[in-house]
């Protein structure tokens, strides 16, 4: 199994949950994440004062699968978030050693 994280822009959103919808992919959690890479943040004028905005807002996806969906899960994240911009995000690919549903004790590829 293998975890997918995507640290996507806000409104890039429904159109990377669309396109995960069209591939099969039925559940995904996300939370609401801020951060930085190479834009390094940008300035802003609030009320005539400029300012710094160090942390830009994200949004990160994460997905559990089989192994074998990983390359088609990333590519199509990839695709859908795409802006062609500085900022589009980053997608990380890790091992999971086990699942559990907490409801029945399904283990594995049932659990997901």
């Amino acid at each position: 199994m293998k975890k997918i994280e995507a640290v996507i822009k806000p409104f890039k959103l429904d159109e990377v949950k669309e396109a995960l919808n069209e591939i099969g992919i039925q559940g995904m959690t996300i939370s609401e994440v801020k951060g930085y890479g190479r834009q390094k943040g940008h300035k802003e004028i609030y009320r005539g004062a400029e300012y710094i905005v160090d942390f830009v807002p994200k949004l990160k996806i994460e997905i559990v699968l089989e192994a074998a969906m990983a390359d088609l899960v990333v590519e199509t994240i990839r695709k859908a978030a795409n802006t062609g911009k500085l900022g589009d995000g980053k997608i990380f690919i890790l091992p999971v050693e086990e699942a559990i549903r907490v409801r029945t004790g399904e283990t594995g590829k049932d659990a997901i």
